[in-house]
């Protein structure tokens, strides 16, 4: 049976599905047993391809990593192609969620799709003045800075669903606004956007503007 399944499985159909398995249920869920098994192949085609869950977990970053558009417009000013090269990562890591994890988790991998955005973002740092050391510095905190606004976007709380997200997100108002008004006045003055966030764009172009400001002031100096 082996000899049959091999040619109908491509490394890009199991990567395909470990990345929606992770999106679903986490990266917990994701194991060379179910995936064979959603899959309708056995273990062992899956071991043609990945020789563990590490090496699948690898390529599940790197195709994470490959969806971020490193294609800056030359005619951009330099800042302006660090925030698309920013905003591309949020956009990334928004739409799977479970690419976070990936990418914290195999912050020390390399691979070819990591490393093109890395020498993209580099070289454009390179046009912005920066030293080697700066460019590294700030290479590495767009990287967290992107993982952060998505991770702590507030109300959005990995594998809860709808109406949980609802209801945590009711209690956390509720706990906030019982704080002592005469210790915590602008806690509870501003209980509604520490617990929720009514407009996620804002949250993110808030961010990312921050972001983009600070290299900006390093630029200056």
């Amino acid at each position: 049976m082996e000899e049959t399944e091999r040619p109908r499985l491509s490394q890009a159909a199991v990567v395909d599905r470990g990345l929606a398995l992770a999106d679903a249920e986490g990266l917990e869920a994701v194991t060379i047993r179910r995936l064979a098994s959603d899959l309708g192949v056995t273990p062992m085609a899956l071991y043609w391809h990945f020789r563990n869950k590490e090496e699948l977990l690898a390529g599940l970053a790197d195709r994470v990593w490959a969806e971020i558009d490193v294609n800056v417009d030359p005619q951009a000013g330099w800042l302006d192609q660090l925030r698309r090269l920013l905003e591309s990562l949020v956009a990334v890591l928004r739409a799977h969620p479970s690419a976070s994890s990936l990418l914290l988790e195999g912050e020390k991998r390399t691979s070819d799709a990591a490393q093109v955005a890395i020498e993209t973002t580099l070289q454009v740092l390179h046009r912005g003045g920066f030293s080697p050391e700066y460019a590294a510095s700030i290479a590495r905190s767009t990287l967290f800075t992107g993982l952060m606004l998505v991770m702590s976007e507030p109300g959005n709380e990995p594998g809860m669903t709808a109406a949980e997200r609802v209801e945590h997100m009711r209690q956390t108002r509720v706990r906030l606004a019982l704080l002592p008004p005469g210790r915590f006045p602008r806690t509870i003055e501003a209980a509604e956007p520490l617990a929720a966030c009514d407009d996620p764009e804002f949250h993110y172009e808030f961010g990312i503007d921050m972001f983009i400001a600070g290299v900006r002031a390093m630029a200056a100096r």
